[in-house]
C-alpha cells in the first residue's frame, strides 16, 4: 500500500513538473523576417530635452540585450537597422494645489521607428508610439523636482523600449 502511494505521487508530481498549457508572453519571439542581428540607432530629437535621444537608444539596447537578442554595433553586419525619431516631449500637471501650485506632473514621449534591412526596404514601422510618467514636484526644491522628472524621463524610455521589443517580436 505504501509503494503505490508513493509511486502515485511521484508520478503526480512528475505530471505536474513536465505538463505546460501552453501560454506564452506576448513579444517573446523572434524579430520579423528572420533578422537575426540588429543595429541599434540613436533616434532623432525633435524635443527640447537635450540627451532624450541618448537615453531612448540606451533603454532600446538595454532591453534587446537583456532579452537575448544579438546587437551589432556595426551596421554593414547586422542583418537590420532599428532607427527613428523622437516625436515630441509633453509636461502636464496631474495634481495642484490652488491655481499656480503643482504638486505632480506627467511627462509623455511620442516616437516613431523603423526596422530596416541592409537594402534599406522597410520590415516594420511604427507611428506614434507613446507613453507617460508621473513624478512629484517639490516646491521647496527645484534640484529635487528636476531630478524627478529626469528620472521619470528615464523610466518611461523603459516603458517605450518594452514596446518597441514587444511589438518587434509578436507573432502575428
Amino acid at each position: 500500500m505504501f509503494l503505490k502511494r508513493k509511486n502515485i505521487w511521484t508520478v503526480l508530481l512528475l505530471w505536474i513538473c513536465f505538463s505546460a498549457c501552453g501560454y506564452s508572453f506576448r513579444g517573446g519571439g523572434n524579430f520579423p523576417a528572420g533578422i537575426k542581428s540588429i543595429c541599434i540607432t540613436v533616434p532623432g530629437n525633435r524635443t527640447s530635452e537635450t540627451g532624450m535621444e541618448n537615453i531612448v537608444a540606451n533603454a532600446l539596447d538595454y532591453e534587446i540585450f537583456r532579452t537575448g537578442k544579438v546587437i551589432s554595433t556595426d551596421k554593414r553586419k547586422a542583418d537590420a537597422i532599428l532607427s527613428g525619431v523622437i516625436d515630441s516631449m509633453n509636461i502636464e500637471t496631474i495634481s495642484h494645489r490652488g491655481a499656480h501650485t503643482s504638486l505632480e506632473r506627467r511627462v509623455r514621449v511620442s516616437i516613431s521607428l523603423k526596422l530596416t534591412d541592409r537594402t534599406g526596404k522597410a520590415i516594420w514601422s511604427a507611428k506614434g508610439l507613446s507613453s507617460s510618467q508621473a513624478y512629484d514636484v517639490k516646491q521647496s526644491d527645484k534640484s529635487a523636482t528636476e531630478q524627478n522628472r529626469r528620472r521619470a524621463i528615464s523610466a518611461l524610455a523603459k516603458k517605450i523600449a518594452e514596446k518597441v521589443y514587444n511589438r518587434l517580436t509578436e507573432s502575428f
